[in-house]
């Protein structure tokens, strides 16, 4: 087993982070990392995600939505081949630090047969990803209305 955690204080209320977390059709917009992400943000619905990790070739999943708890917890799934292969549960969970303060924390567990072989750049790369995506969530959250797409 593998993990990796990131995690960001935004000065926005939750629901804005929550928002900005479900709303997957805007992702290309905003987020580096998970580039584009096709489906509906309820449990137990199969989504499509693609992520661009940094120095290394983007790549496609379909995870199934294992938590949708607004405005805490978003959790999924996915796996590379069959169960216990490669699986990576990702999940982001947003605590409130007050009215217009979030802790947002971005946490994966990666399991299976393939986690020891696939090397320690794979993972250092990835965890660059969740801090790009957590800087990029920032900056979204705590933008004025209308400036958004900065």
């Amino acid at each position: 087993m593998r993990e990796l955690h990131s995690e960001i204080v935004v000065e926005a209320p939750i629901d804005r982070v929550w928002q900005i977390l479900v709303r997957f059709g805007e992702y290309p917009e905003w987020n580096p990392f998970v580039r584009s992400v096709e489906g509906q943000a309820e449990q137990g619905a199969k989504i499509k995600v693609s992520i661009a990790p940094p120095g290394r070739r983007a790549m496609a999943f379909s995870p199934t939505l294992l938590a949708v708890e607004a405005p805490r917890h978003l959790r999924w799934l996915g796996r590379v081949g069959f169960p216990g292969v490669f699986d990576g549960e990702h999940s982001f969970t947003l605590e409130p630090l007050g009215p217009r303060r979030t802790r947002v924390v971005q946490h994966e567990r990666f399991k299976g047969i393939l986690v020891p072989f696939m090397g320690n750049g794979m993972y250092a790369d990835t965890q660059k990803g969740f801090d790009e995506l957590l800087a990029a969530l920032k900056r979204r959250a705590e933008a004025r209305p209308g400036q958004e797409k900065v």
